[in-house]
């Protein structure tokens, strides 16, 4: 008889990804049955002598985790498309003991992630975010509510169009392009876009232009992060970035709060050096209700809800369920990293 590989899953996922971990019956599952992230003791308890691990983003895999699992540990599997709360590089060093002897360092633990089945949901998100960001929306309806609104004039509530604009994009990967595909119909007169390397493929539907981070700042009236978090770009947009930006223009970051330094966006914001931001993603993840930038009328905060549609999140947890069970099974995962 087949032993059962133990997986722990460390939230409540929606039910059609723990429905295919439970219809497997290779899964002896261990789960945190809350909405709350798992805290950190609980954790590394349940953790121990784990085969499989199925976790978020509010997760930290960091060696203090791998050592708490144990050798038995032989897939991670992510229910998002970041994987920056994964400690890559201990979980590279890390070899199942049962698999791997001498001269066997090439099968370690594997990992699991969720690319592409989220990039409509966060394009759609963010294109919302730009919106009512850039037309005041959420001020807007605290006027009507707070009986602010006592007539129409011509000047009150105005904010800032798309039409023959410049967006310049920070990131023109997937969620970037489907961004661009969304606004492109809008008007927009002119794409930048930055990275690490001129994308003519990527950018040929856009006809967006690659240009340097500084004249991206400088020329756009609108600018919308959706890279990944990594090393390079950690903190690029910083105060001297909102220094080179338009007094007009609009801030957008859908991608990982750790790209901004709040405190100088928050500066930007409220020396007039930028007209507004919106962020679905901050540093810490919730942000603090006494935080200064909500404080502010011109700043639009979502709590992370990029993927948040029914369908995206269903998908997203089914590819995660698969990815663990390929993993556990030593098949071919549907979405890997590669390490």
């Amino acid at each position: 008889m087949q032993q059962l590989r133990k997986v722990l899953v460390t939230r409540r996922i929606p039910l059609a990804g723990l429905r295919v971990l439970s219809q497997a019956a290779v899964c002896d599952i261990k789960q945190w049955n809350s909405d709350e992230p798992i805290p950190r003791a609980e954790l590394l308890k349940e953790v121990t002598g784990a085969h499989g691990l199925l976790c978020l983003l509010s997760d930290k895999v960091d060696k203090e985790v791998l050592d708490a699992a144990g050798p038995d540990l032989k897939v991670i599997s992510t229910l998002s498309v970041g994987f920056d709360h994964l400690a890559l590089e201990d979980i590279k060093r890390r070899f199942p003991s049962k698999l791997c002897g001498e001269g066997n360092a090439g099968r370690g633990i594997r990992v699991g992630y969720t690319p592409d089945v989220l990039t409509d949901a966060t394009a759609e998100l963010s294109v919302a975010l730009l919106l009512a960001t850039g037309r005041r929306l959420p001020e807007a309806v605290q006027e009507v509510k707070n009986g602010g609104w006592k007539t129409w004039a011509p000047e009150w509530m105005c904010g800032y169009g798309l039409s023959e604009s410049t967006v310049g994009i920070i990131g023109l990967g997937r969620i970037g392009q489907a961004i661009g595909r969304r606004l492109k119909p809008f008007g927009v007169r002119r794409f930048l876009y930055s990275g690490r390397q001129s994308r003519p493929e990527s950018a040929a539907e856009l006809q967006a232009e690659y240009v340097p981070l500084d004249k991206l700042a400088e020329e756009s009236d609108f600018v919308i992060v959706s890279c990944s978090l990594n090393p390079e770009t950690a903190g690029i947009c910083n105060k001297d970035f909102f220094r080179k930006m338009k007094k007009t223009s609009v801030f957008i970051n859908t991608s990982r709060g750790a790209v901004v330094n709040q405190e100088d966006l928050y500066q930007a914001l409220v020396s007039g050096q930028i007209a507004a931001a919106g962020l679905d993603v901050t540093v810490p993840e919730p942000l603090p209700v006494d935080h200064p930038l909500l404080t502010l009328k011109n700043c639009v905060i979502l709590p992370h809800i990029g993927s948040a549609t029914y369908a995206t999140r269903n998908t997203m947890s089914v590819l995660a369920a698969n990815n663990l069970l390929a993993g556990l099974r030593g098949e071919p995962m549907p979405s890997e990293l590669h390490l």
